[in-house]
């Protein structure tokens, strides 16, 4: 229970959904990013409970933990069910994937080196508190830049979507080595540990599909989610990389056409399939949102409101952020001619609050202030829509439109022409 009351948890939940769809349409109209309306919904609740002398329940906690866990395993389905795998889109995803890449290795050497000298940890353990903050939030980004240009927004839906996944994959690998380790035995072991993981992930989703695309029971899909939750958590028991696992079904689920060709083409119900994409993606856009609202709600609700108030929190924390949009504009500049409104989006979100919270207790500070992390949620957050309400569409760079015959021109004319009746 949240509080002492069934009653009261009830209403609370019912109204923190009602009240979250809300926040949704308030977001969309006004571009302030929607978790930092939940998290300040979850304040109001914190300061309810407060004036009406309730009391959280001693489960609250294990509840957050469940909630992340849950919440994390649906974030990756649902950007992996996201990514289509094309040729034509292949320099796209390349370049997202390198500016991914760049942007979240030089956040976490640079954010660790900075903790280093605030805080005086040894650098092994600054570099894991420098990996959340470091993880760009694809559920804040994904549902913003939808009044983007197209090319523009394939580029941030990409790059967001590779920031959480390798970023969730570093942070891991990490913790599961030892900080005496030599760099030739980390390299041998995540390499040994990622070739396994990603074999038996190829193998599972290719039974898995071809064994759910026979059941036509109206509640295959979260059978489906069940399952996949159950082998990330004995993944976690055996060691493994659970969460690609969860990565691979999903693309292969996504781009099905793709990793079910030629002979393997026979095998598969391509009218199942679609149905089960489309139903699927649904069904973990639905409970991404569920997870995410309750997460932050809860998460607001548990906040020490105090930590803001410390000069030394607030000194780090815009150095931190300071130092987040440095490495973003250096590894932005290297692959694109137009940073705007890229460089300002770069929100911390659902991944950067989760990870912190499932760090080893063995690594855990005490003097590790909360208030840097909702200070790097709030300041970013308040960053990107500040830019995203500034910005104003540019066209197309010429460079990005290439067409290979006339009907291609075409298609591609009759969209842009849709997109504008659509606005």
């Amino acid at each position: 229970m949240i509080t002492q009351n069934i009653y009261y948890d009830i209403l609370l939940i019912c109204g923190v959904i009602i009240i979250s769809y809300t926040l949704g349409w308030i977001s969309k109209l006004t571009r302030i990013p929607s978790v930092l309306l939940l998290i300040m919904l979850g304040v109001a609740c914190q300061f309810s409970l407060v004036t009406y002398n309730l009391q959280l329940g001693a489960q609250v906690f294990n509840i957050l933990q469940l909630l992340g866990i849950v919440g994390l395993i649906m974030i990756v389905l649902e950007a992996a069910l996201d990514l289509t795998l094309t040729r034509e889109k292949r320099p796209l995803i390349l370049k997202a994937f390198s500016v991914a890449f760049i942007g979240l290795m030089g956040s976490c050497i640079s954010l660790a080196y900075l903790i280093r000298y605030f805080l005086s940890y040894d650098f092994y353990i600054s570099f894991i508190y420098a990996i959340p903050l470091s993880i760009m939030s694809s559920a804040i980004i994904i549902p913003s830049v939808n009044h983007l240009s197209e090319s523009k927004k394939e580029f941030m839906i990409y790059e967001s979507t590779f920031s959480d996944i390798l970023g969730i994959m570093l942070f891991y690998f990490v913790i599961g080595t030892d900080e005496n380790d030599t760099a030739i035995s980390i390299i041998k072991e995540v390499s040994f540990n990622i070739g396994i993981t990603v074999a038996l992930s190829i193998f599972l989703s290719y039974i898995m599909i071809l064994v759910f695309q026979k059941i036509q029971a109206s509640a295959r899909l979260f059978l489906l989610i069940a399952v996949l939750i159950a082998l990330y958590a004995t993944g976690k028991i055996f060691h493994l990389s659970s969460l690609i696992v969860i990565l691979v079904f999903g693309l292969i689920l996504s781009n099905y056409q793709l990793f079910f060709s030629g002979k393997l083409r026979k095998l598969i119900d391509v009218v199942a399939l679609s149905k089960i994409n489309k139903e699927f993606h649904l069904v973990t856009l639905e409970s991404a949102f569920v997870v995410r609202t309750f997460f932050f709600v809860v998460f607001g609700m548990t906040l020490d409101l105090h930590s803001l108030l410390n000069i030394q929190t607030a000194i780090i924390s815009m150095s931190l952020v300071l130092s987040l949009y440095v490495i973003r504009f250096i590894s932005l500049r290297i692959f694109n001619k137009s940073i705007n409104p890229e460089i300002f989006i770069a929100p911390r979100g659902l991944i950067t609050v989760l990870l912190f919270f499932a760090i080893p207790e063995n690594y855990l500070q005490d003097n590790f202030s909360s208030g840097i992390l909702l200070y790097a949620i709030l300041l970013t957050g308040m960053i990107m829509t500040v830019g995203m309400i500034g910005y104003k569409q540019e066209a197309e760079d010429v460079d990005d439109l290439q067409f290979q015959s006339l009907d291609e021109l075409d298609k591609e004319l009759e969209r842009k022409k849709k997109d504008i009746n659509d606005e």
